[in-house]
């Protein structure tokens, strides 16, 4: 009789041990996505990835910054999934150091010039105003965001880009702080992405097209890192990303074929 009890005492003993540690079994952790995104892009890639976490029931974390910056973390941080610079340039030179797998076009970029709303100073589209001593003028750095390089080859293209370097009151790492400038009232005009004057940020600023000799549409395009950890998810990430449900919510920010989308 003791025996038996001694015996059920231990395969209670047991089940209850397998009981807590079926309990004490952590839940398998999602699978996590990193995107090194463009500032001007961020809010349309988080609507996009929206609808990819509820798909693949995974996490995607987005890193915003300057498109060179970012480049940058990725040269040095060695790891991440996805990147989408603001220009072209910034993935042909990730793609020229073995950083690139594969890319998608998602969309494409439209740079304008921004002024405050309404035009309160009448600024018109002509380019020397970026060297006229009336108006007070910002440039984006081309060593640390898209928007700077690709105004530096717009204006070099028509041979003033020196002069209103030397004019400018302010050199600005991105498109968003362009767009505070304007909005805080330190300048009157810049170059600055068509997407950054859409939305709420409509009721601020206003953009108009480039002179027609130096309106240039620039390619949007999504890579896929060397270092990536999960790769075909990734893939995954890149096919729902030039996808036409994507490419509404791009248009919609801006991204679209033409600036009039």
């Amino acid at each position: 009789m003791l025996r038996h009890i001694v015996i059920s005492c231990c395969l209670l003993s047991t089940l209850c041990l397998c009981g807590c540690e079926a309990q004490q079994q952590p839940e398998t952790a999602k699978k996590e996505l990193l995107i090194y995104c463009g500032t001007a892009m961020a809010a349309a890639v988080r609507e996009v990835s929206d609808i990819f976490e509820t798909q693949e029931n995974c996490t995607v974390k987005i890193i915003k910054e300057g498109s060179g910056v970012l480049l940058h973390s990725i040269q040095i941080n060695q790891k991440g999934d996805l990147y989408l610079p603001g220009c072209e340039s910034y993935l042909n030179q990730a793609s020229a150091e073995g950083l690139i797998i594969e890319d998608v076009i998602i969309g494409y970029q439209h740079p304008t010039i921004m002024v405050a709303k309404n035009n309160p100073l009448n600024i018109d589209t002509n380019l020397t105003n970026f060297f006229n001593t009336t108006f007070r003028t910002a440039i984006g750095d081309p060593e640390s965001g898209s928007i700077g390089r690709q105004t530096r080859i717009l204006l070099q293209k028509s041979g003033i880009y020196h002069k209103v370097i030397e004019h400018a009151q302010l050199i600005l790492p991105d498109s968003r702080a362009l767009y505070d400038a304007i909005v805080a009232n330190k300048v009157d005009l810049t170059i600055n992405w068509l997407s950054e004057g859409q939305h709420q940020h409509s009721l601020f600023v206003d953009t108009f097209s480039l002179p027609d000799n130096n309106v240039h549409r620039v390619t949007l395009k999504m890579a896929l890192l060397r270092y990536s950890q999960h790769i075909d998810l990734a893939k995954r990430y890149l096919s729902l990303s030039c996808s036409p449900t994507a490419e509404v919510i791009f248009t919609r920010y801006g991204f679209g074929k033409t600036s009039h989308e």
